[in-house]
């Protein structure tokens, strides 16, 4: 009996399949016959049918003084509703999509009707047209740890029907301090999970899932005719050639790395300025070939990151202190939930910015809790003491990271 539970037990050894829904239009006939098969096959589904409540939001949406006039609603809606159904049954309006992973079938809007409702609360602080250039932009998004909050902000202020996600990496358990997912989802492709939630949000998105991530292979594929790229990998390397593509594709770059319970944006508007240099000139010299060429030791490549991409100076203190206990205390890096849903919002509304022709940052900005929250942090006494902490960390880790490489390379 043991054995028997124990094989029951040892996981599934099936490859998880891409999200896609399923849609059925109920006025055509081979539709209605194929979801009634589908219904026949899955009858433990679940139907939601708000349809009605959805068309009643777009005609309030449409007609704003209704919504404290119940009387003229309820009459107005009558007659639009009969208008909007015809001769046909209500069921067989709109569409219908189903969501295997949810077991679920839903009854919705048109496309275009359901993204009006769906935004209707962005109005004026998104205008129409704002809305309308950003729901049909092309944004890439490459790394969804951060770029997972990244995604969901984008799509669920109505961006980004047409994505491309690019991850190599599965979800495990020590993501879930900082990525919107479930231990349901764990040994899950990150591409797919956040692409089941971005479904969720909006069935009619487009995406294009790279479950490899970026790849020699792949790039060109990945980044032409972008909007805009969002990187938020991890690999130096990726990140030089992802900046050797968009460049002359002008195609502009924003990136964000966590700092303690903040984050830094850095933004290339390679679409308005021919000139800008990768990372705005903060991998000097011949970094980027050295990096391409791998001529240089993995510890090296973590200073270039901390030291020029970053740089020490905006470095949180308490990052700096858990740097230093990199393979003594903690495995890696540390990163917050809260910095990720902040460097997710910030990158989202940048991309939004840039999408419909607003001015933002084309350099950076640093995005400082510690600045906004704690009182006195820019006074001149507390600016002094984090600068000589500064100076101490930046020589203790540039020393521990000298001695390594002194160390593997056998000198």
């Amino acid at each position: 009996m043991n054995d028997a539970l124990a094989n029951k037990l040892s996981g599934s050894t099936s490859a998880p399949e891409a999200p896609q829904p399923q849609f059925f239009d109920l006025s055509d006939t081979k539709d209605a016959q194929q979801l009634e098969a589908l219904l026949n096959q899955k009858p433990q589904t679940r139907v939601v049918d708000t349809y009605e409540t959805q068309l009643l939001e777009l005609l309030i949406l449409n007609n704003p003084p209704l919504q404290n006039m119940p009387e003229d609603r309820e009459k107005q809606f009558a007659t639009h509703r009969d208008e909007h159904f015809g001769s046909s049954e209500p069921w067989q309006a709109g569409k219908w999509v189903y969501l295997s992973w949810r077991h679920a079938l839903l009854h919705i809007l048109d496309d275009d009707a359901y993204q009006q409702v769906r935004t209707g609360r962005n109005r004026h602080l998104i205008t129409p047209e704002e809305q309308t250039k950003f729901y049909n932009a092309t944004i890439g998004i490459a790394g969804l740890s951060v770029g997972n909050s990244v995604a969901l902000a984008i799509v669920q202020s109505g961006g980004g029907k047409h994505m491309r996600l690019a991850d190599p990496d599965t979800l495990e358990l020590t993501n879930l301090n900082r990525i919107r997912g479930s231990i349901a989802e764990l040994t899950e492709p990150k591409v797919y999970m956040t692409a089941r939630q971005i479904y969720e949000l909006d069935p009619y998105a487009d995406l294009k899932l790279f479950t490899d991530g970026i790849t020699e292979e792949n790039i060109a594929e990945f980044v032409t005719d972008l909007d805009v790229m969002v990187d938020e990998i991890d690999n130096l390397g990726i990140k030089i050639r992802i900046r050797q593509e968009c460049k002359p594709q002008r195609i502009p770059i924003v990136m964000a790395a966590d700092n303690g319970d903040g984050g830094i944006l850095d933004v290339e508007r390679h679409d308005l300025d021919d000139d800008i240099e990768f990372f705005h000139g903060r991998a000097k010299g011949d970094i980027a070939d050295r990096v391409l060429n791998q001529e240089l030791p993995q510890p090296l490549i973590g200073r270039i990151i901390g030291e020029e991409l970053i740089g020490y100076d905006v470095t949180d203190s308490r990052m700096q202190e858990s740097l230093l206990e990199i393979g003594q205390s903690i495995p890696t890096w540390p990163q917050l939930g809260t910095a990720a849903w902040l460097n997710g919002v910030a990158v989202a509304a940048t991309v939004r910015r840039i999408i419909t022709g607003q001015s933002v940052v084309n350099n950076r900005a640093n995005l400082s809790l510690n600045s906004w929250l704690v009182p006195d942090w820019n006074a001149a006494d507390a600016v002094k003491a984090r600068a000589a902490k500064t100076t101490t960390f930046a020589k203790e880790f540039n020393a521990r990271i000298d001695a390594f490489i002194k160390k593997i390379s056998g000198n």
